[in-house]
C-alpha cells in the first residue's frame, strides 16, 4: 500500500465517528499506535517472519528511543527500556544484534512511520490554531554531521570552502515542513549536502495541506516553487522576503502595500515550460527589527480578507522553525558532533527516528497547552524532554493501569513550565562565536 493510502486510511480510523477505537493521546505510550507500526513494517516488507528477540516492532521503538536517550549507548537504551523479548536459555543480547536488527529494518519503516504520525498529529493540533482560516507552516533548511568515512562521504558529500579546504565530517542536508502553531514537523527531506535546498523544497510542496499560509526564507524565492504552491490544490498562499537584487514593475496600490509584476525568468521557464512570462504578486514594505526596511511578497492579494499588518506578523513567526532546530539539534541530540550511526542506511534511519522523537515531545506539549489554555509555543522544551525522558523510563518498568497517573502528573508539571515573555525591544544578534581550539586541526583539501 502506497503512503498517501494508508495516511487516508488513518485519518479515516482517527476521526470517523463510526470508529470503534478513537484515536487517544492519554499515554505517551500510544501516541504511536501499534497498528501504524504494523502497517509501516507490512507496506515495506519489513515485517518479522520468525519469531525474534528484537522483532522489528520494537527496533522502531529503539531507534526513536535512541534519539531521546542520545547519551546512553545502544545497548544501555534496550535494557534500560526493557525492549529486547525474554529468554529463558539467553536473557541476554549481543551488541551485534542490535546493530543487525537495525540493519535489518533498514529506514523506509521509519520513514512511512513519520509520514503517517506527523500527519494525523498536525491534523489534530491545527484545530482552532489557524490564522483568518489558513493553518500556517514555515519551510527552512539546516544540516546534520555524520560520522568519518569513505562511505558516507561518498553517500551524503560535505561542504567544500573557495580556498579548496574540504569540512571535516560528512553532512547531510534537510529541508522541513513545520507547523507553526505546534512546532511538529509535518514533513521532511533529506539527503546529500551539495543538493539545493530548492530542490529538496519542491518535493515538499505536495505534503502542504489546502488553506494555508507557508512562510518560506529568502533563499526559496523561485517562481517555480511558489506558482508550484500556489496553483496546486485550494487556497494554498505563500510569504517571503524580497530579495536586495529584486526587481519587478510596480501596478498600483498605496505607498506601503501595492502589487508588483515580476517576470520569470529564461532559465525557470526552460526548466518548466509550464511557468507563465510573467507572475502578479502583493508586495508589503515593513521594518526589520534592526530598523531596516523589508518588502514581503505574498500570493495574498486581497488587502481587506489579509491586512498588512497581521501578514507583516506571520512573517515574524517564521523564526519559530529556527528554534525547532535549535531544539532538534542542542537539546535532543546534546550538542553532539555527529550522529551516531556509521553507515548511510543507519543514518537515514536514526534521522527518521529523531524525527519521530521531536515529534513525540512537540505532541505532549501541545497537548498539555491543550488542557491548560496556553500556545505550545509557550512551554518550554527543555523541560519537556526532560520530564518525558524520566517518565518514559517509568513507562519501561510500570504497570499499563498506572500510566494515565504518570501522565496527568507530568502535564501538570508542564503547565507550570510557561516560559516568561520575552522583553520588548530587546536584541539577539545572530552571531556564532568561534569555540576554543586545543589541538592541531586536519585540513582536508578537495583532489582535482
Amino acid at each position: 500500500m502506497c503512503h498517501n493510502a494508508l495516511v487516508t486510511d488513518i485519518l479515516n480510523a482517527t476521526f470517523s465517528p463510526s470508529s470503534k477505537q478513537p484515536y487517544d493521546l492519554t499515554a505517551l505510550s500510544r501516541a504511536i499506535d501499534p497498528e501504524w507500526i504494523t502497517r509501516a513494517l507490512a507496506a515495506t516488507g519489513k515485517a518479522s517472519i520468525r519469531r525474534r528477540k528484537l522483532p522489528a516492532e520494537q527496533v522502531v521503538w529503539l531507534v526513536i528511543a535512541l534519539a531521546l536517550y542520545r547519551g546512553q549507548s545502544i545497548p544501555d537504551v534496550a535494557a534500560h527500556l526493557d525492549l529486547v523479548l525474554p529468554d529463558e536459555v539467553n536473557p541476554d543480547i549481543a551488541k551485534s544484534a542490535l546493530t543487525q536488527s537495525r540493519q535489518r529494518l533498514g529506514d523506509e519503516p521509519l520513514a512511512q512511520l513519520f509520514g503517517l504520525s506527523a500527519t494525523v498529529w498536525d491534523a489534530r493540533h491545527q484545530r482552532g490554531q489557524s490564522w483568518r482560516g489558513l493553518a500556517r507552516y514555515a519551510v527552512d533548511g539546516s544540516t546534520l554531521r555524520t560520522p568519518d568515512s569513505p562511505e558516507n562521504r561518498d553517500c551524503f558529500g560535505a561542504q567544500a570552502y573557495a580556498s579548496g579546504v574540504v569540512a571535516s565530517y560528512p553532512q547531510v542536508r534537510m529541508v522541513t515542513l513545520t507547523a507553526l502553531a505546534s512546532h511538529l514537523v509535518r514533513n521532511a527531506v533529506f539527503g546529500e549536502y551539495g543538493k539545493n535546498e530548492m530542490r529538496y523544497a519542491r518535493s515538499l510542496l505536495e505534503a502542504i495541506p489546502d488553506h494555508s499560509l507557508t512562510v518560506f526564507d529568502k533563499g526559496f524565492l523561485s517562481a517555480d516553487i511558489l506558482l508550484g504552491l500556489q496553483h496546486q490544490g485550494k487556497a494554498r498562499h505563500w510569504l517571503i522576503p524580497a530579495k536586495s537584487n529584486s526587481k519587478w514593475e510596480r501596478l498600483g496600490g498605496s505607498p506601503k502595500d501595492y502589487r508588483v509584476r515580476m517576470k520569470v525568468s529564461p532559465q525557470a521557464r526552460e526548466r518548466n515550460p509550464d511557468l507563465p512570462e510573467y507572475w502578479e504578486v502583493r508586495a508589503i514594505e515593513t521594518l526589520s527589527s534592526n530598523g531596516r526596511k523589508r518588502v514581503l511578497l505574498t500570493s495574498l492579494l486581497d488587502s481587506a480578507a489579509y491586512p498588512a499588518k497581521e501578514i507583516a506578523q506571520q512573517y515574524t513567526e517564521r523564526w519559530r522553525i529556527e528554534t525547532s532546530y535549535r531544539e532538534l539539534k542542542q537539546e535532543m541530540l546534546g550538542e553532539e558532533l555527529t550522529l551516531r550511526s556509521g553507515t548511510p542506511e543507519t543514518i537515514r534511519q536514526e534521522i527518521w527516528g529523531i524525527l519521530l522523537a521531536y515529534n513525540l515531545v512537540r505532541l505532549e506539549m501541545a497537548e498539555v497547552a491543550r488542557e491548560t489554555g496556553v500556545a505550545a509555543t509557550d512551554l518550554s522544551f527543555t523541560m519537556a524532554l526532560h520530564y518525558l525522558r524520566y517518565e518514559w523510563s517509568w513507562i519501561a518498568i510500570e504497570s499499563p493501569g498506572k500510566l494515565p497517573a504518570h501522565l496527568q502528573r507530568l502535564r501538570i508539571r508542564l503547565g507550570e513550565m510557561v516560559l516568561p515573555k520575552q522583553r520588548r525591544g530587546r536584541q539577539c544578534p545572530r552571531v556564532v562565536k568561534k569555540l576554543p581550539v586545543r589541538y592541531p586541526v586536519k585540513m582536508l583539501r578537495v583532489v582535482k
